[in-house]
């Protein structure tokens, strides 16, 4: 395993580390890990790192992210954190070794909503603003924030959501409508949820509502419940997570690779059926 750093800005937080398994020669599938923490400075990226060396294990390099987050010195919030989110994955056209074809963003909780967010629109409301470099193919989802309105007004985080937002939704709706993915559908992408259901920091019916919404509109979204699983469980690297995750990924990485261009049915590592984007 290899691991460098590079920097996408001059900011202390505008840091990502690059995973590549040993070995790797042809251009790669890059999974970009977006970590959680309720976008709090006292959270970093080094909570990715065990679903980093999971990624790395089936081959595909692993991209972990760093972004300024909410605090004192952290100068997160809207639209810096969005911004940093969006330039970290722009500056993969600068790293050598990836398939730029297969690009999917992973996010844990907080991350969550960063990762579906990148996949629809990273669009910050600043007109000058270039376009993206490099495009989001796929989007995943491990216990996510995933409706920034909804979890404002729920007060999940204790206000975390506000404070991301500078506002509730009803100050601030602009922002919400363009920082929150449930706002967003649909991506027209490939999506994965996984949410444990003895989850008691994010509550696992905004996962369930999310994909609900998104398969009504049309999106590929799939909604995978996780009974027995609180939070954390999701980026711990192993277990039935990280067996969904991949097995998930990799059918979205081989239709990629071959062209395929919509989403199938067909069984996931748990017996559940499974809305897959990838060859028959």
């Amino acid at each position: 395993m290899k691991r460098e750093s590079i920097r996408y800005g001059p900011g202390t937080g505008q840091v990502a580390e690059v995973w590549r398994p040993p070995g790797a020669g042809e251009p790669l599938p890059v999974v970009v890990l977006i970590h959680g923490g309720f976008w709090r400075q006292l959270y970093t990226k080094q909570l990715m790192h065990r679903l980093a060396r999971a990624v790395i294990a089936r081959g595909w390099m692993a991209y972990n992210i760093e972004y300024r987050r909410v605090g004192r010195f952290g100068r997160g919030g809207w639209p810096g954190t969005f911004e940093d989110v969006s330039d970290a994955i722009d500056a993969l056209a600068r790293v050598d070794g990836v398939d730029r074809r297969r690009v999917a963003t992973c996010g844990h909780s907080a991350g969550g909503q960063l990762a579906l967010w990148a996949a629809g629109s990273r669009a910050t409301g600043e007109p000058r603003r270039a376009a993206p470099s490099v495009e989001v193919a796929a989007a995943v989802s491990l216990a996510g924030v995933v409706d920034l309105e909804v979890a404002a007004r729920q007060l999940i985080g204790r206000g975390a959501v506000q404070a991301l937002m500078g506002g509730g939704p009803d100050d601030q709706a602009d922002r919400y409508r363009l920082g929150s993915p449930a706002a967003l559908l649909p991506l027209g992408k490939p999506q994965l949820l996984l949410h444990g259901l003895g989850d008691g920091t994010v509550p696992a019916w905004l996962s369930e509502l999310y994909a609900r919404t998104a398969e009504g509109l049309g999106d590929a979204a799939t909604y995978v419940p996780l009974p027995g699983l609180g939070h954390m469980e999701l980026i711990s690297g192993s277990g039935a997570p990280i067996l969904e995750l991949t097995t998930w990924l990799d059918a979205v990485f081989r239709g990629l690779a071959t062209g395929a261009c919509g989403p199938l049915v067909a069984p996931g590592p748990t017996g559940r059926r499974h809305r897959r984007w990838g060859p028959p």
